[in-house]
């Protein structure tokens, strides 16, 4: 067991199972995700408890990186509609598995 072994994602080389980083390239594994196990709050719950609670001023968009989205959800938060897909995207984001997650959002 002291000997599994795993393929890197990005450059190939074989490392150790455990390996959160690349030595070689430094690319974060997969499923790698820091604080797991310990408590630590996924970035995809966070990103639909901010979509659901938040969601009419875009703050989950900010929370992701789509600054453009989020400024438009501000720009139209007085109607209501941002609400409305908030609460869907947020429900959307409870579905995705944290991989899916991390590769559509990159978190």
């Amino acid at each position: 067991m002291a000997d599994e072994k795993k393929f890197c994602t990005n450059c190939g080389k074989q490392i150790d199972a455990k390996a959160e980083i690349c030595p070689k390239c430094g690319v974060r594994q997969p499923g790698m995700n820091a604080g797991a196990g310990s408590g630590a709050i996924s970035g995809r719950i966070v990103a639909a408890i901010l979509a659901i609670l938040l969601g009419d001023f875009g703050i989950h968009k900010f929370y992701l990186g789509q600054i453009g989205l989020g400024i438009v959800y501000l720009l139209f938060c007085w109607t209501g509609i941002p609400a409305i897909i908030g609460i869907v995207e947020g429900i959307i984001y409870l579905t995705y598995t944290d991989e899916s997650f991390r590769e559509k959002y990159d978190r």
